[in-house]
This record gives structure tokens, C-alpha cells and sequence, in this order.
């Protein structure tokens, strides 16, 4: 039996029926004629289909707008066989991070290396760009650069294995701590003693670190901070909480990475 479904379910059974194909976002949206940010919004409920796209997904995704409609939906078999049965097993992106410690440490000291001399890249200021540039990555690329976890802190999102990292970075004579002032606010910053090894970062990993930089190294923090509570991932996530990197893939502009590269194509 048919049933009036608002735009949030309608959502809903799209993400999931999509993922079920094994289609990202992007692969959906270029086989159904919109724009991955269209599709977003759909799969979010904040865009509504209209019955030519809702066709063209039945097309694309293989069920019938009937089942579609259905309450049970989708408890059921999918009728058409483009689709695999509800009981097999489809292999999806692997969200969770595994952590690469030593890439952390080289993509921190090559941070420092290229900005450590700024007055307003203290700590505040240096996990955000971390921050930013390990969410970009994995928006653009699907895939964790350093598979840092952060957690949503009042002040922004910050590496919660960061402290540990950085006292054992200490200790081994690769970075150095100093207490100063910014602007009459305390500040702790960090200069590295040792260079980062770049054999450790592919080249995509790099280029984005640099545009990482090249947008934000000169914020204050207040202003990085500022920005960082409105990218949706931080938003979205519960005070304490850690903070799913499949988020990054519900950005818009400017926060979306994917969408500002493909603009400079």
C-alpha cells in the first residue's frame, strides 16, 4: 500500500538504496542527469524529487515506484533484478578511520615547517588546519589521509590523539613547545626541529595540504574557530561526540572541497 512519505524518508530510501547498489553519490548523480550537490540535498530531505528523477532512480537503483511508496519498504524483495536481494552482503567505503600515526606526525611537521613562523598558528589554530585538511581529503578522495579521530569540542573540532602524539614528539626531540601571547591571549605554539618526511605523503596529499594552508594559515583563531562550527560535520555532532568523516560528503559552499575543485577544473 502506497503512503504519503515526506521529503526526509524520500531521502532516506535513496542513501540507502544507492549505498545497497554500491554507487557513491557522485556515480548516482552523473547517471541520473543532476549535480552531486542536488543529490545531497535529496538524500539530506531539503530537496524534494520530482516524478522524472524519481524515475529515473527507480531506472538507475532497480525498484518499483510502487515497493518505493510501500510502508514496509524495504522489508521486501526489490523487484527488479538490477538490485542485489535484501540478504547479500555489498562491500561499502570503510568509514572508520585506522589511524597512521607517523603520517600525522609528517603531515604536523610539514605544517609547521610551513607555517610555524605565522604569530597566529598556535595550537588552536594548527588542529583545525589538521582538521580541515584530513576532512577535505577524505571528501575529495573517499579514502583517510591520516585518519586522525576528532572530536566536537566547544572551541572546534580537535584530534583527541593529538596531546599524546605531540608530548611523545617532545620527548624525541622533534618539536618544541613555547608559552607566549597573542594579542594579549596566552597561545601555545609549536616549532619543529626535525623536516617532515615527504616519502610518506603521496603527492594528492600534499597538494591538498598546501591549499589547506594557502586558505587558512593567516585566520586567527577565533576566525578558523568560527568557521570550523559552521563546516556541517561539527555542526551535526553531538557535544563530546567524535565526528563522522561520511558527514564531509553532505558539505555545501563554501565548506565543500569536492565542489571547489571541481570549480577550478
Amino acid at each position: 500500500m502506497s503512503v504519503k512519505l515526506s521529503q526526509k524518508q524520500i531521502g532516506r530510501r535513496i542513501a540507502e538504496l544507492r549505498k545497497k547498489k554500491g554507487l557513491s553519490q557522485e556515480d548516482l548523480a552523473g547517471k541520473i542527469n543532476i549535480s552531486r550537490p542536488s543529490l545531497t540535498q535529496i538524500e539530506l530531505g531539503n530537496r524534494g524529487v520530482d516524478i522524472l528523477e524519481l524515475q529515473s532512480l527507480s531506472f538507475v537503483l532497480g525498484f518499483s515506484l510502487d515497493e518505493f511508496m510501500s510502508e514496509k519498504f524495504p522489508a521486501g524483495q526489490y523487484s527488479s533484478g538490477s538490485l542485489a536481494p535484501k540478504t547479500t552482503m555489498v562491500e561499502e567505503r570503510n568509514s572508520i578511520p585506522y589511524f597512521h600515526v607517523q603520517k600525522f606526525k609528517n603531515v604536523l611537521l610539514y605544517m609547521l615547517e610551513k607555517c610555524a613562523g605565522k604569530p597566529n598558528v598556535g595550537e588552536t589554530v594548527l588542529f583545525k588546519l589538521l582538521y580541515f585538511t584530513d576532512f577535505n581529503y577524505y571528501e575529495i578522495f573517499e579514502e583517510h589521509l591520516t585518519g586522525a579521530t576528532y572530536r566536537k569540542l566547544p572551541f572546534g573540532p580537535v584530534p583527541h590523539q593529538a596531546d599524546a602524539i605531540i608530548n611523545k614528539m617532545l620527548e624525541e626531540g622533534m618539536l618544541q613547545r613555547i608559552k607566549t601571547d597573542f594579542h594579549g591571549f596566552p597561545q601555545t605554539r609549536y616549532l619543529p626541529l626535525i623536516k617532515a618526511d615527504l616519502t610518506t605523503l603521496k603527492a594528492s596529499e600534499k597538494e591538498l595540504i598546501d591549499r589547506v594552508l594557502n586558505q587558512m594559515s593567516d585566520w586567527s583563531a577565533s576566525v578558523i574557530s568560527a568557521y570550523s562550527h559552521h563546516d556541517l560535520p561539527w555542526e551535526v555532532t553531538d557535544e563530546g561526540k567524535d565526528i563522522n568523516y561520511e558527514l564531509a560528503f553532505y558539505r555545501e559552499i563554501p565548506y565543500s572541497a569536492r565542489v571547489y575543485d571541481e570549480d577550478r577544473e
